[in-house]
């Protein structure tokens, strides 16, 4: 069985993202906007992260701040769950708590 996740990113005349939506048919999502996005790839063979970073030509900074500190939290989260090393994945929300207070997200 396969499931499929689609990306449509809208394009002004120089190339810049206006608007993002994505679809996941057997997650229940049908074009459902958002304004950016990161996805990273494993690859095996050359043991190397790869990646794609994009948001549209309108996000705020500071919900993009909001994004990469719930981003910090949620890789917390997966490495932990990937490696059930607990003490490092703290480790890496103490970061994210730090992040938010010098980014001013956290009083």
């Amino acid at each position: 069985m396969d499931s499929t996740i689609t990306l449509n990113i809208a394009l002004d005349d120089n190339r810049v993202p206006e608007q993002i939506t994505w679809k996941a048919p057997e997650g229940g999502v049908d074009q459902a906007v958002a304004d950016a996005f990161m996805l990273t790839v494993w690859d095996g063979k050359g043991k190397e992260a790869l990646r794609i970073d994009l948001w549209t030509k309108d996000m705020l900074v500071d919900d993009m701040k909001k994004f990469y500190h719930q981003t910090l939290l949620a890789m917390a989260d997966g490495f932990q769950r990937a490696t059930s090393e607990d003490s490092m994945a703290e480790d890496m929300r103490d970061f994210a708590r730090y992040f938010a207070e010098k980014q001013k997200l956290i009083g």
